[in-house]
């Protein structure tokens, strides 16, 4: 069982119950209200409470697995798009914490889907210094800088993240309107260090006891999740200030 809380007026989905019949009435209650237009999936708890707004369903990495029996709830209900919102890992090099990536298109393995052109442009429009490139998603984390240059190298995306891929792939499958926006949380020239990695919950919160008993056994980590936790807070920062300004539905109102 897992729960579903309000968060300022959106709706976000943190898990979804998977006994039969079950999993219907919960996807169904999620989209009832005739407002929302856009589904918002993101990884981290803290950004489920960014995103969250007037005609917004945010769904949390946890529920990947039933996003879309999500999606094809709000088709029925007549939604019109999905956007992965969120923090990113920098692949160019010129990126660095707290810039602003809109995708251009989203890759996934030898897969290229191209985000939607008119949303995309219109959120370039909203996020001053915002580049419009690629985005590539995975399924683990890219933590070294040598695998992020030759991410990059091979690929030609920008930033990397492990929920863009997910949403482009559900989006494309019931024929939804999709972007991406994403912030650079690490730069490509920055080592995440394994406590920041062992230190996430699958629920995408924090877990403290499990980030100090790393550092006490591996000190020398230190002074990378000092320079992580400042980067952290400029991406956070951005975050919060962009989506103010994004208002509802992401910017998809107008143009939906």
């Amino acid at each position: 069982m897992a729960s579903q809380l309000d968060f300022a007026g959106g709706t976000f989905v943190d898990g979804l119950v998977d006994e039969g019949d079950d999993t219907r009435r919960v996807a169904d209650a999620a989209v009832e209200h005739p407002r929302r237009l856009v589904i918002a999936f993101v990884g981290l708890d803290f950004e489920a409470r960014i995103a969250a707004g007037p005609g917004v369903l945010v769904v949390c990495r946890t529920a990947g697995s039933e996003l879309a029996t999500v999606a094809d709830s709000a088709v029925r209900q007549g939604y019109r798009g999905m956007i992965s919102f969120g923090v990113a890992g920098g692949l160019a090099a010129h990126l660095r914490a707290g810039d602003w990536v809109v995708a251009s298109a989203v890759r996934e393995s030898h897969t290229v889907r191209a985000t939607d052109a008119a949303w995309s442009r219109k959120l370039l429009g909203m996020i001053a210094g915002a580049i419009h490139a690629p985005i590539v998603g995975v399924d683990i984390p890219i933590a070294e800088p040598a695998k992020k240059r030759e991410l990059h190298r091979t690929t030609g995306a920008a930033a990397v993240d492990m929920e863009s891929h997910v949403v482009a792939r559900v989006a494309a499958a019931h024929q939804l309107a999709f972007t991406a926006v994403r912030v650079v949380v690490d730069p490509a020239h920055r080592t995440v260090p394994p406590a920041a990695l062992i230190g996430m919950r699958p629920d995408g919160r924090t877990d403290v006891s499990a980030v100090l008993r790393d550092i006490v056994a591996r000190p020398s980590q230190l002074t990378p999740l000092a320079r992580i936790a400042v980067d952290a807070l400029a991406a956070r920062t951005a975050m919060a200030r962009v989506r103010r300004r994004l208002g509802p539905h992401f910017g998809l109102f107008d143009h939906a």
